[in-house]
């Protein structure tokens, strides 16, 4: 068992960093040692989530990055480097849903655009590949590190809705896999991560009407939604040393639901 801190010497980069799971586990990465870039499109609450690492006392510098934008992922990696000198631990947080303008229901098959199809596989799955991409070099100059790329529950099983983001996740889950088999000789693990239903702005609407949310809350046996504390504290063990002898796995963390 690991006493203290978990992290201690790492650099992380975290993608989605400004809000839910991602600045949960920013914030975690940072308390356990890690020196941390937050990466986001939301500049405002990115920063602000940096800021607050640094006010207590962690190591985090803020950076704008569109992860569909390869040019956007180059810049990131020679600023994460020019500041702390090695990569790592590579978070692949940053997703989107195919969403209805209502922002709580998802777009069935045959109401998905092809516009919305790619749009959601952009940056589910294309922003992942690119993270995946531009983050071995730097990790196989220090030795080795771990990606954690987050999927889904629904990168697992399917439900009545939302085809493009359930593809998308889908795909995180075996590119992970591929990726994890190509560089593990390079000491580089690679997992992916499955959140259950967790209440994160990207949810809130959802969660916020009884009748949308009662279904979820009655397919998790544990009788609670998750938080972004509960995500990352998986992230934070396949980040650490304790998860040296993992690679290519999938981390379930969902209140039970995919064990019925």
């Amino acid at each position: 068992m690991t006493v203290g801190p978990r992290l201690p010497g790492k650099v992380a980069l975290i993608t989605g960093g400004a809000s839910g799971i991602g600045a949960a586990t920013a914030t975690a990465f940072a308390q356990h040692g890690a020196a941390v870039a937050v990466t986001d499109m939301n500049d405002n609450l990115g920063r602000e989530v940096a800021a607050n690492i640094t006010a207590n006392g962690g190591k985090a510098i803020y950076l704008h990055l569109d992860t569909t934008n390869e040019e956007h992922w180059t810049e990131a990696m020679v600023e994460v480097l020019a500041k702390f000198g090695a990569l790592h631990v590579l978070v692949n947080n940053a997703g989107i849903a195919d969403r209805r303008p209502d922002n709580k229901t998802t777009v069935k098959i045959e109401d998905t655009t092809v516009e919305g199809w790619e749009r959601v596989f952009a940056v589910n799955s294309t922003g992942v590949f690119l993270g995946v991409k531009h983050a071995i070099a730097p990790m196989r100059a220090a030795g080795g590190g771990s990606i954690i790329n987050i999927s889904s529950i629904y990168g697992v099983v399917g439900s009545g809705a939302g085809s493009a983001y359930h593809s998308s996740k889908g795909a995180v889950r075996t590119f992970s896999k591929s990726a994890a088999i190509q560089y593990a000789g390079d000491q580089i693990r690679v997992n992916s991560v499955h959140p259950g239903f967790v209440d994160t702005p990207l949810t809130a609407n959802t969660h916020a009407d009884p009748e949308l949310m009662a279904p979820r809350l009655n397919a998790t046996p544990l009788g609670r939604f998750g938080t972004p504390q509960d995500i990352a504290m998986g992230c934070l063990f396949l980040a650490s040393d304790e998860s040296a002898w993992m690679t290519g796995s999938e981390l379930v963390i969902d209140g039970g639901m995919l064990a019925q």
